[in-house]
């Protein structure tokens, strides 16, 4: 049965129609241009290089989609929300994720990225709207550069906010918090896995 570890680079898609038959299994990942999404894809399937860490945000341009056999798949979303990427190319990020949320069937999750520090943002409280049937994982990430109780403290505000359906799990790519569980929550939702209580 296929892992996580077992993630491949398969393509890269500008627009919904070049991804893959919409047939299987598939979790994408989305989030601002600096909360960490790369990192965290890294960690998640223990490959140092499976996804693009760069000190500049906003490289991910496209759908780029990682094979873990030919019926199960991880989908990284173009970040959002970097303040030096020109409107219009923001705008045409948040639209290509809109219509890939909205058209894409295979889709059994989404795992959003956003740092603890920062909460979550007017971008990202209008993708958890997007689609209200569909699981969804908040990872806070960067949970290793604050306190435990300033983390507990910033997780109880969130919840507040955050839609009843998305679970909040605190995250550090670097520290390995909340990568065992995050890692399970996915397997299950892509069928590899039995069950990951969410509460």
């Amino acid at each position: 049965m296929p892992t996580l570890r077992d993630a491949v680079f398969l393509l890269g898609a500008p627009r919904v129609g070049d991804l893959p038959p919409d047939t299987g299994a598939e979790v994408a990942f989305a989030g601002r241009s600096n909360a960490g999404k790369s990192s965290a894809l890294n960690a998640l399937t223990g490959q140092t290089g499976l996804a693009r860490v760069s000190k500049t945000p906003g490289r991910t341009q496209q759908l780029n989609v990682f094979a873990l056999s030919p019926g199960h798949r991880l989908v990284d979303l173009p970040g959002y929300g970097y303040a030096k990427i020109p409107q219009a190319l923001r705008h045409t990020f948040l639209t290509l994720t809109a219509d890939y949320l909205a058209r894409r069937r295979s889709l059994k999750g989404l795992v959003l990225l956003a740092d603890i520090r920062q909460g979550l943002k007017a971008e990202d409280h209008a993708l958890l709207h997007n689609r209200h049937d569909l699981p969804t994982l908040v990872l806070l990430s960067k949970a290793d550069k604050i306190n435990r109780g300033e983390r507990q403290r910033l997780l109880r505000e969130l919840a507040k906010i955050a839609p009843e359906t998305a679970y909040l799990l605190p995250f550090s790519a670097h520290a390995g918090d909340g990568l065992e569980e995050t890692q399970a929550i996915v397997l299950e939702w892509l069928g590899l896995a039995p069950s990951a209580p969410i509460d």
